[in-house]
């Protein structure tokens, strides 16, 4: 066990969340003092005793992005400045993780640029569920631990009992992540091949699989607009699918897009609360929780015991 008391600590982000994975822990969330000033600038304070402690931050990076991601790096400041002997940022949801590359010339790569901001902040590691590329782990000069919300999903989707199931995903570099879940849930793979002429824009080409009388279930790791799995759900269905589903970590579901997905050939949206969710009219969006995974993943850090075993 790690020498040091366990204290959690929660921004703004997600409150919900985290009251889950202090209930899970049995440790109560400590306070905090975060306010605004008139230009918006943020003022923070933490109201106990944090010397020698073991300290995770959870706050997901979600919209708005930006005023979460500061949130956290003054969280960890406070912290590191008030000596805390070990910081964990816990992080849901990893803002900027589609800017994982150079796609064009003189572009940032985004995604380096929070690792870099919360090592310099005073972190000493990172949690994380479900990066958009495993490779971002490798932006961090501290340890990550990457968990994955497929048991969660997949033990939802295992009480549906669904019969003749193709998994599906999206897009080629899906495959590894829908291959993991077909082989879990004993279905068939199949692939959409499409092409994305620009952001956020999606144009489907074709199916590669079987996938007619078949329930199907398409895997993605988050839904932002919901235009890709929209047209890959019809394309499916034009392909002959008995129901389709789609499961995701990650619900974003930027603008309109709770609305368009309800109207959707779509019978089920599958996500987790790694964002907040608002359920209210939405009837085909499933949240499942993902509190008693994180809440494990931090009683096994601060224990100084095996993490491994929740990445399957």
């Amino acid at each position: 066990m790690f020498d040091a008391e366990m204290l959690l600590f929660s921004g703004n982000a997600h409150k919900k969340l985290a009251e889950e994975i202090a209930e899970y822990l049995d440790t109560p969330l400590s306070p905090m003092e975060i306010t605004n000033f008139v230009d918006g600038e943020i003022f923070l304070k933490i109201l106990e005793n944090v010397r020698g402690t073991d300290a995770f931050v959870i706050q997901p990076t979600c919209p708005p992005v930006n005023d979460n991601i500061m949130e956290l790096l003054l969280i960890i400041d406070a912290l590191k400045r008030a000596s805390a002997r070990r910081i964990t940022a816990v992080i849901p949801y990893y803002g900027y993780a589609r800017q994982d590359r150079k796609t064009e010339p003189r572009v940032p790569i985004s995604a380096k640029v929070i690792a870099n901001l919360l090592t310099v902040a005073g972190a000493s590691r990172v949690l994380v569920i479900d990066l958009h590329v495993g490779q971002i782990q490798g932006f961090f000069d501290i340890p990550v631990d990457h968990l994955f919300a497929a048991p969660v999903i997949i033990e939802y989707i295992k009480k549906k009992r669904l019969s003749d199931l193709t998994i599906v995903s999206p897009d080629p570099g899906g495959v590894e992540r829908a291959r993991a879940f077909a082989k879990r849930l004993e279905a068939s793979l199949a692939i959409v091949d499409k092409r994305r002429p620009e952001r956020n824009v999606a144009e489907l080409m074709h199916i590669v699989g079987d996938i007619e009388k078949r329930n199907v279930i398409i895997v993605d790791d988050m839904i932002d607009t919901g235009g890709t799995v929209i047209q890959a759900a019809e394309a499916i269905k034009k392909g002959g699918a008995k129901d389709v589903y789609v499961c995701s970590t990650h619900g974003v579901f930027s603008k309109d897009s709770r609305e368009r997905l309800e109207k959707s050939v779509l019978k089920e949206i599958i996500v987790t609360n790694t964002i907040p969710q608002k359920q209210s009219g939405h009837n085909k969006i499933q949240v499942l929780s993902i509190a008693p995974l994180l809440g494990e993943a931090i009683k096994r850090i601060h224990n100084e015991s095996s993490v491994s075993s929740l990445f399957v």
